[in-house]
């Protein structure tokens, strides 16, 4: 089973700098526009990365200094620069930057995972390529979103039938993510259900885990797996599982902070049983069930 046999999805990035003029880079499929900075208004006791409230056709719409949300010095001009509006978990924010220097096309296999220790702000970053011979970090904008305004727990239902909790308990589920925040919020949620899980940082590591485990008592059946992933992403991952026979009946669900309709049908092509659009524990809840209903259906 080879992961460099994946096909890899094309992907478009957002190129943008700092003050320190370097280059970073955005998920394109997570911006809605990109304006200049208008007037903000400061709220006593926000947050010190967040410059203010700007007013957007009516909307109010939260700025982050991303400079200093990085570990950088705040820009040389705080009414210059631009807004990089995100539109991600369907919540908007604007993201301060210096400049904004352009767009460029690259394959998921093109984004490497950053490298081991690195330090700074490196840890809000979900890979790096190389653009004309310079090396760009990825932003991991949930990151960043989260470290200003951590996501409130949602307490999973209660309320689940013995019918449910029983077929649950025989899941045996794998979860993949790249991002370490969306990996905690998952594997809590499976805690709060009395579940136990195995986990991969990248479809790499998953395959990896997989193999380990493939027949054991821990064989897993159930895949969850992010889509936006560096290096090889949650539809190559799942291509790849449907055209292994010993993982080609697994349940795989697919779930991403974007909201789109072509994210489901992608997912759909891919192979996936199902996908989830922003996290939520409840919505999680529900697809586990589905999930572990389906494999035990099939004897898996």
């Amino acid at each position: 089973m080879s992961t460099t046999k994946a096909r890899a999805d094309s992907l478009s990035l957002l190129l943008f700098t700092l003050r320190s003029g370097k280059l970073m880079a955005i998920n394109l499929l997570k911006v809605s526009e990109i304006i200049p900075c208008p007037p903000l208004t400061k709220l006593p006791e926000s947050h010190p990365h967040v410059k203010g409230i700007a007013t957007l056709r009516g909307a109010s719409l939260s700025v982050i200094d991303l400079s200093r949300a990085l570990g950088e010095m705040p820009l040389a001009d705080p009414d210059g620069g631009c807004l990089i509006v995100t539109d991600v978990s369907r919540s908007k924010q604007g993201l301060h930057v210096q400049a904004v220097s352009k767009i460029v096309h690259c394959l998921t296999t093109d984004i490497r995972p950053p490298p081991y220790g690195s330090g700074g702000n490196r840890s809000f970053i979900t890979g790096v390529t190389q653009v004309e011979g310079g090396l760009v970090q990825v932003l991991d904008i949930e990151k960043v979103i989260h470290a200003i305004a951590p996501a409130p727990i949602e307490v999973a239902p209660t309320d689940l039938t013995m019918e449910e909790a029983e077929v649950l308990g025989n899941a045996r589920i794998l979860v993949v993510d790249d991002s370490q925040v969306a990996l905690q919020q998952s594997v809590h949620t499976l805690r709060n259900l009395g579940l136990t899980c195995h986990t991969a940082r990248s479809a790499k590591e998953a395959i990896d885990v997989l193999l380990e485990l493939q027949g054991t008592v821990e064989q897993i059946n159930v895949v969850v797996s992010d889509i936006e992933m560096s290096e090889m992403d949650g539809y190559a991952l799942t291509r790849t599982l449907r055209e292994t026979p010993d993982f080609q009946d697994l349940y795989v669900l697919l779930h991403t902070s974007l909201d789109s309709a072509m994210n489901s049908e992608k997912a759909r092509l891919a192979g996936a049983n199902a996908v989830l659009t922003k996290f939520s524990s409840p919505e999680l809840t529900k697809c586990l069930v589905v999930a572990a209903k389906a494999v035990a259906e099939k004897g898996l």
